[in-house]
C-alpha cells in the first residue's frame, strides 16, 4: 500500500482501524521546534469520535504517544513517530463483511486486490480512523506554520443541501468559525439546520454528505513546482487520502466554467506596496504557484457508506446476490469530523513545499 506522502517532508501513516494502534512517522521536520502538546490535544479532539448523537458511538481518547523525534516537547530532527492506541473496538460487528462487501465502501476492491488477507475489521487501513495520525502530523505542521505567520482554518460549507456562509476570498476570517460547536460553521443557525438533517437521516437508518471549505492567510508567493508538483497537485493528493473525499475545487472552482475571461480574471493592483489582485477567483494559486492571496479550496464528502438500512450486495464465495445488514457503530455524517482533517492535510502539504 502507498501510505507515504511528501517530497521534502515525508509522512507515513500505518495501522488499521482495529489493530493494536495506529500511527505516523514524520521525516524531515526541522529540529528545535517546540510542540504545544495541549494545543495539539485540543486539535485532535475536534476529530475524535463519540461527541454526540451525530457521530459514531465508538469512544476513543485519541491521545498520541510519541516514540521518537520529540524530547521535552521539542523536535530533535530525527523522524517523529507517534501512535494512538485503539481501545474501544468491536471486531465481531464486521464478521459478515468478510464475504458480503458494503456498497459504497472499499470492501470489494480491497478483496480484489489483497484477497482474504485484507483486514476487514472496521474497514482496516481504508478506515476514516486513519485520519487521526494524519491530524497528529497536521497539528504539528499547523503550529510550525503559525510561527511563520501562516494560519489555516476550515468550516462545514454544506450538509444535505443546507449551506453555511462562505469565507471571504480576500480576507477569510478564520477566527469567526465556531470550532467548538458540534458542527463548525460561520453561521450558527445554518449549523443547527444541518444537525437536524443529520439526525433525520440517522432516524431513517441512512446518512448524508456535504462540503468542507478550507482557507489560509499569510502564505507567501512563490510556493509550488509546475507541472506536476504545483500547489493544487500536492494539496489534492493528500486531500484525496482522506476517506470519502470525492471532489475538490480551488477558488471559484467549477463555477469558472460558466464565466467569461473578463469575469474570471483577477485584475492586478498594488496594495501596501505589494502586488495583489482585486478579486481571488484563482484561489491563491496561478500556474500551480502561490500568489500570496489566500489559498481557498472546497472538498466534497460522500455520505457514510455504512448505514443501518438493508442494502443489496453479493456473496463473494457463493457468487450470488445477497441482502446485507450492516452492524457496528458509524457516523450518520462524517463531514464535521473531516474539518480538522482538511486543515491537517493542507498544513502538511504546505510544510512539504516550504521546508
Amino acid at each position: 500500500m502507498s501510505s507515504v506522502f511528501g517530497n521534502n517532508l515525508k509522512l507515513s501513516i500505518f495501522g488499521e482501524s482495529h489493530s493494536a494502534a495506529i500511527g505516523m512517522v514524520l521525516s524531515g521536520f526541522p529540529a528545535g521546534v517546540r510542540i504545544d502538546m495541549e494545543k495539539l490535544s485540543h486539535f485532535l479532539s475536534r476529530r475524535a469520535p463519540g461527541k454526540g448523537a451525530h457521530t459514531t458511538a465508538r469512544c476513543e481518547a485519541d491521545a498520541p504517544k510519541f516514540l521518537s523525534g520529540v524530547v521535552d516537547n521539542i523536535t530533535t530532527g530525527s523522524p517523529i513517530c507517534a501512535i494512538i492506541e485503539n481501545t474501544n473496538t468491536q471486531s465481531k460487528d464486521y464478521d459478515n463483511l468478510r464475504d458480503v462487501p458494503r456498497p459504497g465502501h472499499a470492501d470489494f476492491t480491497a478483496f480484489v486486490k489483497y484477497g482474504k488477507a485484507h483486514d476487514i475489521r472496521g474497514g482496516g487501513h481504508f478506515s476514516g480512523r486513519l485520519t487521526a495520525p494524519l491530524c497528529i502530523a497536521g497539528g504539528i505542521c499547523l503550529q510550525y506554520l503559525e510561527e511563520a505567520g501562516i494560519k489555516i482554518g476550515a468550516h462545514v460549507k454544506e450538509i444535505a443541501g443546507v449551506s453555511d456562509a462562505s469565507f471571504d476570498p480576500l480576507t477569510p476570517e478564520l477566527d469567526k468559525v465556531g470550532y467548538d460547536l458540534p458542527i463548525p460553521v460561520l453561521d450558527t443557525e445554518a449549523g443547527e439546520r444541518m444537525m437536524a438533517e443529520i439526525l433525520k437521516a440517522k432516524s431513517e437508518l441512512d446518512s448524508v454528505g456535504g462540503i468542507v471549505e478550507c482557507a489560509t492567510t499569510g502564505v507567501p508567493a512563490g510556493l509550488g513546482e509546475p507541472m506536476f508538483d504545483g500547489v493544487e497537485n500536492r494539496v489534492s493528493q493528500i486531500v484525496f487520502g482522506i476517506p470519502a473525499v470525492k471532489g475538490i475545487e480551488f477558488g471559484a472552482g467549477f463555477g469558472v466554467s460558466s464565466l467569461r475571461g473578463s469575469e474570471n480574471n483577477d485584475a492586478f493592483c498594488i496594495r501596501g506596496g505589494e502586488a495583489k489582485t482585486e478579486t481571488n477567483n484563482h484561489g491563491g494559486i496561478l500556474g500551480g504557484i502561490t500568489s500570496s492571496l489566500p489559498i481557498i479550496f472546497r472538498a466534497a464528502i460522500k455520505p457514510t457508506p455504512s448505514i443501518a438500512r438493508k442494502q443489496m450486495s453479493i456473496s463473494l464465495s457463493e457468487r450470488e446476490e445477497k441482502e446485507l445488514e450492516i452492524h457496528g457503530r458509524h457516523d450518520p455524517c462524517i463531514v464535521p469530523r473531516a474539518v480538522p482533517c482538511m486543515e491537517a492535510a493542507l498544513a502538511v502539504a504546505l510544510c512539504d513545499m516550504m521546508i
